[in-house]
């Protein structure tokens, strides 16, 4: 199980680096945040957790073009990745952050109000 975990620290590191510096997409920039790396059993699978700030059809649009350029990022890792094979990657929203804003901001008000 530690090895698990361990792969999905090292895709998590080198995921962040990759979308950050050799993606060259316009529709992907500095403010995208990967949140967590969830990988299968067999490390056969990966599901990347991104977070975006931004409108809901912005955000969507991050992970449809990461989505696409899967097979690409995947090459990618497999130059940084020191295991025999690497995991087919899905990208998926998270939407955690946005959601804890939004608790922080109903807490505000609520403070104001009293």
């Amino acid at each position: 199980m530690a090895n698990i975990e361990r792969v999905a620290e090292e895709i998590k590191r080198d995921m962040t680096d990759i979308i950050r510096s050799e993606i060259n997409d316009p529709r992907i920039d500095s403010l995208i945040s990967v949140t967590d790396v969830s990988v299968s059993g067999d490390l056969g699978y990966a599901k990347v957790y991104i977070s975006k700030l931004g409108k809901d059809e912005e955000r969507q649009e991050v992970v449809d073009v990461l989505n696409k350029a899967s097979g690409y990022i995947r090459t990618l890792l497999s130059k940084r990745l020191k295991t025999r094979t690497v995991p087919a990657l899905e990208f998926l929203l998270d939407d955690s952050m946005i959601y804890g804003a939004k608790i922080d901001g109903i807490l505000n008000d609520l403070k104001n109000d009293q």
